[in-house]
């Protein structure tokens, strides 16, 4: 049972969210239009994907810094110009799209996106815009850094998740009970906390019941990533967690399904 918490139109949704990490990259080659298509013939409504912007400004959805591990190119998308990224393949045969032709081709689905470097924010900002998808999108970023200044640029109207410093004090406000102002900051910033089963290098357990709930008591709703295996996905669920992000979409489709939550 979720929270239901829904603060934002990206959110409103009737049951847990069911992201396809990357496009389901266990499926399909990763942030290709090709693995977001099969999502969406599945049924998923919420695809996750990154982002990263070339030399000459264009936003392309992308993960790593460097084309080389994913793509038959090699250099820094930083570094390079859209006539050259949009030459490589991924995987040998998939060109990389850029976020604007995503949000053209999937015009009911929503997105969540993670800023993978400060160069991106205004392009992408600008590409909300001129899309008007403020409703179909969500951000989120492993930098405070980067999420401050995505929120500086554009505004309360977007929807975004809480930062790495947010998190772990929602954590600590759920060990220790305290009402640390950060942790209370987090709720005017952000609408969702989305994270990881346990802290990144670390064996310490952060999605619990305690986090879940304290999350919650703040408006904020919690998805979890990337979760493949079905009794993991189950025991999250059985958290309350409102939603999860799977590589292998088929698994998390069809444990929704027999839990009659897939909508």
């Amino acid at each position: 049972m979720t929270s239901r918490l829904v603060r934002h139109p990206y959110l409103d949704h009737p049951g847990p969210l069911a992201f396809a990490h990357r496009g389901g990259s266990l499926g399909g080659p990763e942030n290709s239009l090709a693995a977001f298509e099969r999502a969406v013939r599945l049924g998923y409504r919420y695809l996750e994907t990154d982002v990263h912007v070339t030399s000459d400004n264009v936003l392309i959805a992308f993960h790593d810094t460097q084309l080389d591990r994913v793509t038959d190119g090699t250099g820094a998308v930083a570094q390079l110009p859209w006539r050259t990224v949009s030459a490589a393949r991924i995987a040998g045969r998939e060109p990389i799209p850029t976020l604007a032709e995503l949000l053209d081709a999937f015009p009911t689905t929503r997105f969540n996106i993670d800023v993978k470097a400060p160069g991106a924010i205004r392009p992408l900002v600008d590409v909300i815009r001129r899309t008007n998808a403020w409703d179909r999108v969500c951000v989120g970023s492993f930098s405070d850094a980067r999420m401050r200044a995505l929120r500086q640029v554009a505004g309360p109207r977007l929807a975004t998740s809480a930062g790495p410093r947010g998190v772990m004090a929602l954590k600590l406000r759920s060990l220790t009970g305290g009402h640390a102002p950060i942790a209370r900051a987090v709720r005017r910033q952000a609408v969702c906390v989305q994270v990881p089963e346990t802290v990144p290098g670390t064996e310490l357990r952060l999605v619990d019941r305690a986090f879940v709930t304290t999350a919650h008591r703040m408006g904020l709703q919690v998805h979890v990533w990337t979760v493949d295996e079905p009794s993991r996905i189950r025991d999250l669920l059985d958290l309350g967690v409102d939603g999860i992000m799977a590589d292998h979409i088929d698994v998390l489709r069809d444990v929704l399904i027999e839990r009659g939550a897939w909508f």
